[in-house]
C-alpha cells in the first residue's frame, strides 16, 4: 500500500508519535520500528497511545465475537 492511498501526499507534511521517546515528529526522523503514524496533525499524533490502545481493544472485541 503507497502512502498516496493513505491520503498522505508528502511524507514530510505528516506527523509520527516515537515510541521510545514519547516525542512528536514532524516528518519521518527515526526509525520506523520506533514510530506509529502518520497523523495528519499534530494533536492526533499526540493521542497516538490512546488510539493504539483503542483500535487494539477493538480488534480483541471483534476477534471474540467471532469465537
Amino acid at each position: 500500500m503507497a502512502k498516496r492511498d493513505w491520503g498522505i501526499e508528502d511524507p514530510e507534511e505528516t506527523f509520527w508519535y516515537n515510541t521510545r521517546t514519547g516525542a512528536v515528529e514532524e516528518g519521518p526522523q527515526s526509525l520506523s520500528v520506533d514510530r506509529v503514524g502518520p497523523f495528519s496533525t499534530r494533536a492526533e499524533a499526540e493521542r497516538a497511545p490512546e488510539i493504539v490502545a483503542e483500535r487494539a481493544r477493538q480488534w480483541a472485541e471483534e476477534d471474540a465475537a467471532e469465537d
